[in-house]
C-alpha cells in the first residue's frame, strides 16, 4: 500500500539556507521574475511526474481523469500565482486568508469576500421572505461559481487550509503550496470506500482511492486485486446471468447494471389465445387489439373487456341493481332487463365539485359543465360578477406591486398577490467589465462571471484558466515545449533549441562561418535571415491580427573579406606578389614583360605587364589584351616540304600542303604537276614511276646529237658510244658530204685524238672528217662576194627610216591638241544645256502654282454660290 501511494504524493525538498530564503519572494511579487518562473517550472515538472502515470491508466473522459486534470490545473494556477478571487477579481496572494468551495467547483475565494457574499445572499433571502412566505426552514446562500447551496451555519469564519485540518496555514514556507498545510490531505474520498486521500493538502477534488483491494467483476466470475477507486471492472467474458424470463441467460459481455431484456425470438399467443405472433422473449406476454367476447356465466351477455388472461368474471347485470341515480334498488331482475328509472332528481355531483345534477334520474353521463349562475370575485378581489359556475372571473387591473427584484412592477392582470419571479434579464455589467449578467432580474450583487479565460503559450500546449476580468493582469505561461519555428539561417540544424515563446525568436549566437568566394569564412556573429515571428501576446486578437501574414526578416550580406592575402600582379609573374586585403580587388602591374604565350602558341607577348584572362581548364594562359601575332607561320610542315604555310601564325598543326609541284619527266619531254603533300608522301621508287612519261627518252646522247632510243628513264642513257644513227659527214669547206653511222663518226673523232663531247657546236659534229678537193676553193670565193653585197644593203636600210619617224611624231602631237580643244567646247555646251533646263523647270513650277491657286479660289466661289441658292430655295419654297 505504501508503495502504491508514492504515485500520488510528493516530499518537500530540503529547506534552503538562510541566504537563499532572503532571495525567495512571495507569490504576490512579480510573476515574471526568475524565482517565480523557476518555481513554476519546478511545480509543472513535479505535477507532470505525479499525475502522468495515473492519467495513462484511465480514459480522458472518465470522472477520475477529469478530477485529476482539475487538481493538476489548480496546482499549476496556484504555483504560478494565477489564482484570482471571482468576487473581487483580485489576485489571491500567498498571505491572503481564503475559502474554497467543497461541493463541486472547488473555486478559491478571499475569506472576507465570501463572507460578504454570504451575508448579502441571506439579506436578499430575508427581504423575499417578508413579501412572500417561504417554506424553507432555514435560509441558504449559494457558491458564486457553482451555485451550490450552503446553510447559514456554514458561513466560513476561519481561515483553514485546503484539507481543513490546520487553521491559519503558514505563508512563509516557499516549498509548500500556498494556503496548504503541507501534510497529507486525509479527507474522505467521494465513493465512501472508507479510505482517506493520500495526497498532500491540495486544492480541488481528491483523486480516486489508490488502495489495492480485492473485488469481483460485474458478473461475479472473476476476482482480482484492483485500485479501490476503480474496483468495478469488466472481466471481458460473457455475463451468463439468468434473465428475468428465468429461461435464457445473458449473452452480453460482462457489464455494469441490470442485464438487458431477453431478445430470444419465438412464437407466442396473446392473453386471450386468439392471436399468435413471433416476438422477443421479453414481450411474450401481450394483448391483441380485439375484445374478449367470451360468454359470461349468464349465457346472455359477452365479456366487453379487451384481451385479458384468467376468468372473465360474473355478469355485471345480475344480483341487486339500482336505478341510474342510485337512489332506488331492485332485487331479482333478469340480467337482460334494464333497471327502471326512479323519477327523482339525479343529484350527482357535477364536475365543478360544488353543485349537483338538477335533471331527473337518467341514463348516461351528467352534464359536462356546470351551468348554474353564481356570484364570483376575481383573483385580486377587486371585481365581483355573476357568471356560470364553469367560468372564472378575471378583471383588467394590472398589478402594481414590485416583484422580487424590487425594480420592475408585476404588471400582471388580476394578480392574486403571488407575483411570479421577474422574467427580465438583469443586464448589469459584471465586475469582469466584459460581460453582462444573464440571470433573471434579482436583488443584491450579481453572481461572478462564470466564464473562464484560457491563457496559453504560443504553441497552445501549455495553458491555464483564470476568471474573466483577471486576464489583463496575467502573463502567458512558460511553456516547456520547444519552439516549432524552423530557423532560416544556415545554423538551423546545429542551433541550440529554445523554448516556446511569443514574438520573435532570439537571434542566432553562432559565428556566421559563411564561406566567401575566395575560400575564407565570415567570423562575425550570424546575420542570416530570421523566420517570421509569432504574434505578440494578446488576449483577444482580432481577425485582422490573426490574418496578418508576417514576412521573414531577410539577413544582411556578409561584409567584404578582411583577410590579408598575397596578391599576384595582373600578369601573374613570379616574385611580384603584394600583401593586400582579400576583398580589395585592385589590380597592379609590375615592371616585367608580359611573357604570356600568344594565342598562336608559338610566340610570347612583348608588352609590359598587363591583365590576363586565365582559363582553369589548362595551365596555359590566354589574354584578350596581349599583342596580336602578325607573323607568318614558321613551322616545319609534316611531311617536310620547301613551301611555307600560307596562314598566319597559328597554334594548331599546319594544313596539308596543296601547292602544285612541277616535275619534268626523266627525258625532259613532259612536265607533270603534283600536289606537294601527294608527291612528298611517295617513296623514291614511286616518285620515279610517277615522273616517267612512258614515251621515248628524247634526251641527246652525250657523245653525239642523236636522241636516246630507250623509254623515258632516270639516270644516264645506256651505251651512248653505240649510236646507230646516220650522220652527214662533210669536209672543212662543207662542199663534200657522205653518210656515216654515228658510232663510226665517234670512232673517227677518237682516232683524231679528240673527244666527241668537245665538238662545239653540234652541227659541226661530222665536219672536217672528209678531206677537201679542188672544187671546194671556187665555191668558197663565190660565197665571200655574195656576203659583201648583202652587208652593203643592210647599212643603207638602216639610214632611211629616221625622216619618216620624225614626221609621224609631229602628226601625233598636232592630233592631241585638236582633241583637247574639242573636249573644252563639248563641256561648255553641256553646261549651257543644264542651265536652260533648270530655268524651264522653275517656270513650269511657277505656272502650275499660280493657276492652281486661281482654280481653288474659283471652286470656293462656285461652292458659295451653290450654298446661297440652296438657302434661298429653302426660305421661299414653291407653292
Amino acid at each position: 500500500m505504501a508503495g502504491s501511494a508514492t504515485n500520488f504524493r510528493w516530499k518537500p525538498p530540503p529547506q534552503p539556507q538562510p541566504s537563499q530564503q532572503q532571495n525567495i519572494s512571495d507569490s504576490d511579487s512579480d510573476s515574471g521574475s526568475d524565482s517565480d518562473s523557476h518555481q513554476q517550472n519546478r511545480h509543472n515538472d513535479l505535477s507532470n511526474s505525479i499525475f502522468k502515470a495515473y492519467l495513462d491508466c484511465h480514459s480522458s473522459s472518465s470522472p477520475s481523469s477529469l478530477d485529476l486534470s482539475k487538481i493538476q490545473s489548480f496546482l499549476a494556477s496556484s504555483s504560478s500565482g494565477a489564482v484570482s478571487c471571482l468576487i473581487c477579481l483580485e489576485r489571491i496572494k500567498r498571505t491572503d486568508p481564503t475559502w474554497s468551495c467543497t461541493s463541486s467547483c472547488f473555486a478559491v475565494f478571499h475569506l472576507f469576500c465570501i463572507q460578504n457574499w454570504a451575508r448579502q445572499c441571506l439579506d436578499v433571502h430575508a427581504a423575499l421572505a417578508v413579501t412572500r412566505p417561504s417554506t424553507e426552514t432555514e435560509p441558504v446562500w449559494n457558491c458564486p461559481k457553482c451555485r451550490s447551496s450552503y446553510l447559514k451555519s456554514k458561513i466560513p469564519s476561519r481561515y483553514l487550509c485546503y484539507c481543513g485540518k490546520e487553521e491559519d496555514p503558514p505563508a512563509d514556507n516557499p516549498w509548500i503550496l500556498p494556503h496548504s498545510c503541507g501534510e497529507v490531505c486525509e479527507r474522505g474520498l467521494s465513493n465512501n470506500c472508507g479510505h482517506r486521500c493520500l495526497l498532500l493538502c491540495h486544492p480541488g477534488p481528491c483523486a480516486s482511492c489508490p488502495k489495492l483491494v480485492k473485488s469481483k467483476c460485474f458478473c461475479g466470475g472473476v476476482e482480482d486485486v484492483r485500485r479501490c477507486g476503480h474496483k468495478l471492472f469488466s472481466c471481458g467474458d460473457v455475463c451468463d446471468k439468468v434473465l428475468d424470463c428465468e429461461i435464457h441467460s445473458c449473452r452480453e459481455i460482462c457489464h455494469d447494471g441490470e442485464c438487458p431484456p431477453c431478445r430470444e425470438r419465438a412464437v407466442y399467443r396473446c392473453c386471450c389465445g386468439k392471436v399468435e405472433e413471433e416476438k422477443d422473449c421479453c414481450e411474450r406476454v401481450f394483448r391483441c387489439e380485439g375484445s374478449c367476447e367470451s360468454k359470461l356465466n349468464c349465457g346472455k351477455h359477452v365479456c366487453e373487456r379487451g384481451c385479458h388472461g384468467g376468468e372473465c368474471g360474473l355478469c355485471p347485470y345480475q344480483g341487486k341493481r339500482s336505478c341510474p341515480c342510485g337512489k332506488k334498488f331492485y332485487q331479482g331482475l333478469s340480467c337482460d332487463v334494464a333497471a327502471p328509472l326512479c323519477g327523482g332528481t339525479c343529484d350527482k355531483v357535477l364536475g365543478c365539485g360544488y353543485h349537483r345534477c338538477p335533471e331527473r334520474c337518467h341514463r348516461g353521463a351528467c352534464l359536462e359543465t356546470c351551468r348554474i349562475v353564481v356570484t364570483k370575485s376575481c383573483r385580486c378581489g377587486g371585481t365581483k360578477k355573476q357568471v356560470p359556475c364553469r367560468q372564472d372571473v378575471v378583471c383588467e387591473r394590472k398589478c402594481q406591486r414590485m416583484r422580487d427584484c424590487g425594480k420592475h412592477p408585476c404588471r400582471r392582470r388580476c394578480c392574486d398577490g403571488q407575483c411570479p419571479p421577474c422574467s427580465e434579464i438583469c443586464g448589469k455589467k459584471l465586475k469582469c467589465r466584459n460581460h453582462k449578467c444573464q440571470s433573471p432580474c434579482h436583488r443584491g450583487q450579481c453572481a461572478p462571471c462564470p466564464i473562464m479565460v484560457s491563457i496559453s503559450c504560443a504553441c497552445g500546449q501549455t495553458h491555464f484558466e483564470v476568471p474573466c476580468g483577471t486576464e489583463n493582469n496575467q502573463k502567458p505561461p512558460r511553456c516547456r515545449k520547444l519552439c516549432n519555428i524552423t530557423p532560416l539561417c544556415r545554423h538551423g540544424q546545429i542551433q541550440k533549441p529554445h523554448k516556446c515563446h511569443y514574438g520573435a525568436c532570439p537571434p542566432c549566437r553562432l559565428p556566421c562561418d559563411e564561406e566567401y568566394p575566395c575560400g575564407h569564412k565570415c567570423k562575425l556573429r550570424c546575420h542570416g535571415p530570421r523566420p517570421p515571428p509569432n504574434r505578440e501576446f494578446i488576449l483577444k486578437p482580432t481577425k485582422k491580427m490573426l490574418n496578418v501574414h508576417v514576412e521573414s526578416t531577410p539577413g544582411s550580406p556578409c561584409p567584404r573579406c578582411p583577410e590579408l592575402v598575397w596578391r599576384p600582379c595582373v600578369g601573374h609573374h613570379l616574385a611580384a606578389e603584394r600583401m593586400m586585403v582579400c576583398s580589395d580587388k585592385t589590380q597592379f602591374a609590375c615592371d616585367n614583360l608580359c611573357g604570356n604565350p600568344l594565342p598562336c602558341g608559338n610566340h610570347y607577348c612583348s608588352f609590359t605587364c598587363h591583365p590576363l584572362e586565365i582559363r582553369s581548364s589548362s595551365l596555359d594562359k590566354r589574354s584578350e589584351s596581349c599583342e596580336k601575332c602578325e607573323l607568318r607561320c614558321q613551322k616545319e610542315r609534316s611531311p617536310r616540304c620547301q613551301h611555307p604555310c600560307p596562314r598566319r601564325c597559328h597554334p594548331e598543326d599546319c594544313p596539308p600542303c596543296k601547292t602544285l609541284v612541277k616535275r619534268s619527266c626523266h627525258c625532259g619531254a613532259m612536265v607533270h604537276a603534283f600536289e606537294c603533300i601527294e608527291y612528298n608522301t611517295l617513296s623514291e621508287k614511286d616518285q620515279s614511276k610517277a615522273r616517267s612519261c612512258r614515251g621515248p627518252c628524247h634526251r641527246k646522247l652525250p657523245n653525239c646529237t642523236h636522241l636516246c632510243p630507250e623509254i623515258c628513264h632516270p639516270g644516264q642513257c645506256p651505251s651512248p658510244e653505240k649510236c646507230g644513227k646516220k650522220v652527214l659527214v662533210r669536209c672543212k669547206c662543207l662542199t663534200l658530204k657522205k653518210e656515216w653511222l654515228c658510232k663510226d663518226v665517234q670512232a673517227a673523232h677518237r682516232a683524231n685524238s679528240s673527244d666527241p663531247k668537245d665538238v662545239v657546236p653540234k652541227n659541226q659534229f661530222g665536219v672536217g672528217l672528209l678531206p677537201c678537193d679542188s672544187n671546194c676553193k671556187t665555191k668558197q670565193q663565190m660565197a665571200e662576194s655574195v656576203l659583201q653585197q648583202r652587208n652593203v644593203k643592210e647599212i643603207e636600210a638602216k639610214e632611211e627610216p629616221s625622216g619618216k619617224n620624225a614626221t609621224k611624231r609631229r602628226k601625233r602631237r598636232e592630233r592631241g591638241q585638236d582633241i583637247k580643244e574639242t573636249s573644252r567646247l563639248q563641256k561648255l555646251t553641256a553646261a549651257i544645256k543644264k542651265v536652260v533646263m533648270l530655268v524651264m523647270l522653275i517656270a513650269v513650277l511657277v505656272a502650275v502654282s499660280y493657276y492652281g491657286y486661281k482654280g481653288i479660289l474659283w471652286l470656293s466661289d462656285w461652292m458659295n454660290e451653290v450654298e446661297e441658292q440652296r438657302q434661298k430655295s429653302r426660305r421661299y419654297p414653291r407653292i
